[in-house]
């Protein structure tokens, strides 16, 4: 249904932004400035967009379920029976505002950043836990300490793709460096194509270019150039990732180190690469950006000569100064945070910007990737902004008003509406941990270990020269059969070790409440009555053993689509 003109007109106005009172969110007294301008900023252009195509919001999310949806991607689990009461008992009109700030404050910095190393370490290094050129628990180590710290993201940028010494940190193990996990994986210890995989993901992470194709041939789509892959390559030619061995062929670690380079041609002055085209013709490159920047054509490290005069360059550094200064880093970081907390970002897919890639809201995309780096790239404040914005506040349920709003179907999204999205693997193994009140004493890294050997039975890779990956936690066989039958569940719906369903079963008050408390646990709301009644209905069936159907109610919820979706 189109909107009428004088409401289009009202739209174009700004009066629509009024009337739906987007300026409000975020703007609590405990807001910086900036804080608000940003969100404000984030609501008008949405709003705009939406005038534009004559569409209309889903109706705001109810407090249960923003409220799940906010633990779920700031934390990575679903909020416990007691934040959620705290939450919905809390009268404050600004208290998106202050749950927001206590999730990315000091109190929940743990959880925080547990969340987001399992988000960086699928990102850098996957989730395949059989590689040996990575050290898995030193990539988290790594991770887990910035993230906390908040480090900003230029710099996360540049320890990543400049680090240097060994992938861990066991015993008898000097120079540990958990950040050369991200590289250590990526780089042949000697050889022709050394830094290929490097080469694609570091552009691919912090530029959002998909590169990797052209290292063959120039793209047939975008701009992309054969010549590009490679003088981009050329910045990694100086590093090298020693294979440290112990009893025969096994690695024990990965040392990243930097070293002079002789270049393919033996002329460390100018050190040259060579490619060769489809047709056979052997070309040249150097290290040259992306934008056209050269940098010195020396394959000396930095260092000084007799007289005084300082020579050589280290590649690596110079890369990580042009990504910082290229317009491309900002928009990258910012496009895979939106897709995060949004579903989709303004590109599709979030790691492919160009001009064959048009974004769906560019001078939102353009603005906030500016706002980002004028605050000095601190990623929680890009990710307040985001949450306390109003497409972030709507409601997953679509109208006949926003239904051609789906970009599921490859139409550009339009944010009208909250876009379902499954849980990622991590968010329902420690969601189920949250849920079923399971004992999480445990040391990080025991409790990494087992999160990991959980999620590895997901895990397919393929080998390619990109080092790909997929998974099967997608709703397929595999994962159906997990959930209904793996040991986790089988676990959290278990009765007679003490548990929670035991100390539900056990309460105090009415089969109506437990039901009621196994509902707020699992899917942040209340049981309909007609769940009332079927769980009732359950009762009966089990000729009045309690506990049976309760068990029975707990495991049908755990196994609810409502339960695996982020909505």
């Amino acid at each position: 249904m189109h909107a009428s003109p004088s409401r289009h007109r009202a739209w174009r106005s700004g009066l629509f932004v009024a009337a739906w009172g987007f300026a409000a969110i975020g703007s609590g007294g405990a807001a910086e400035d900036r804080d608000t301008g940003a969100v404000a900023f984030i609501n008008e252009r949405i709003a705009s967009a939406w005038a534009e195509a004559e569409l209309e919001p889903s109706p705001r999310a109810t407090d249960g379920e923003w409220c799940r949806r906010v633990h779920l991607d700031l934390v990575g689990r679903v909020p416990t029976r007691e934040e959620l009461r705290a939450y919905l008992e809390d009268r404050s009109p600004a208290k998106r505002d202050a749950l927001v700030s206590r999730l990315l404050g000091a109190e929940y910095v743990e959880e925080y950043a547990r969340h987001f190393t399992d988000v960086w370490t699928t990102i850098l290094v996957g989730r395949d836990t059989t590689n040996e050129l990575v050290n898995r628990p030193g990539m988290r180590q790594w991770l887990r300490r910035v993230l906390a710290r908040n480090m900003p993201y230029d710099r996360f940028m540049e320890e990543l793709v400049t680090a240097t010494g060994a992938t861990t940190n066991r015993e008898g193990v000097e120079g540990f460096n958990g950040a050369t996990n991200f590289l250590s994986g990526k780089m042949e210890e000697m050889g022709v194509d050394n830094g290929v995989q490097a080469t694609a993901k570091t552009a691919q992470i912090f530029l959002g270019l998909q590169v990797q194709c052209t290292q063959c041939h120039n793209h047939p789509f975008n701009k992309g150039k054969q010549n590009q892959f490679w003088e981009l390559n050329a910045f990694f030619r100086q590093t090298q990732a020693l294979r440290r061995r112990e009893g025969g062929d096994d690695v024990r670690y990965v040392e990243l180190v930097d070293s002079d380079w002789a270049g393919e041609g033996g002329n460390p002055q100018e050190a040259e690469l060579f490619y060769e085209l489809r047709n056979g013709v052997l070309k040249v490159a150097y290290p040259v950006f992306i934008d056209g920047t050269e940098i010195s054509r020396s394959g000396y490290l930095p260092a000084t000569m007799a007289d005084g005069t300082p020579y050589g360059v280290n590649r690596r550094r110079e890369l990580a100064t042009l990504i910082r200064s290229s317009p491309l880093f900002p928009r990258a970081i910012v496009n895979r945070l939106w897709a995060h907390f949004l579903g989709s970002g303004f590109t599709k897919p979030v790691d492919d910007l160009g001009d064959h890639n048009p974004p769906s809201h560019p001078e939102l995309f353009g603005g906030l990737a500016d706002r980002f780096q004028e605050q000095g790239f601190d990623l929680k404040e890009l990710m307040r902004w985001i949450v306390l914005s109003e497409p972030y506040a709507l409601s997953s349920r679509g109208t006949r008003r926003n239904r051609s709003d789906d970009p599921s179907r490859g139409e550009k999204p339009a944010f009208t509406r909250f876009y379902l999205r499954q849980l990622t693997a991590e968010q329902l193994y420690e969601s189920l941990l949250t849920a079923t009140e399971a004992d999480k004493t445990a040391r990080a890294e025991d409790a990494a270990k087992t999160k990991d050997a959980w999620l590895s039975q997901f895990v397919v890779a393929f080998g390619t020269d990109e080092g790909d990956e997929s998974t099967t936690f997608n709703g397929s066989i595999p994962q159906v059969l997990m959930m209904f039958n793996g040991d986790l569940v089988t676990r959290a719906t278990s009765l007679g070790g003490g548990g929670f369903l035991d100390r539900i079963v056990s309460s105090d008050g009415t089969d109506a409440a437990r039901i009621n408390a196994l509902y707020l646990a699992a899917l942040a709301r209340r049981p309909t009555a007609q769940e009332i009644k079927s769980a009732s209905a359950l009762v009966a069936a089990r000729r009045g053993n309690v506990a049976e159907a309760l068990q029975d109610v707990w495991w049908a919820v755990l196994n609810s689509n409502e339960f695996i979706l982020n909505h």
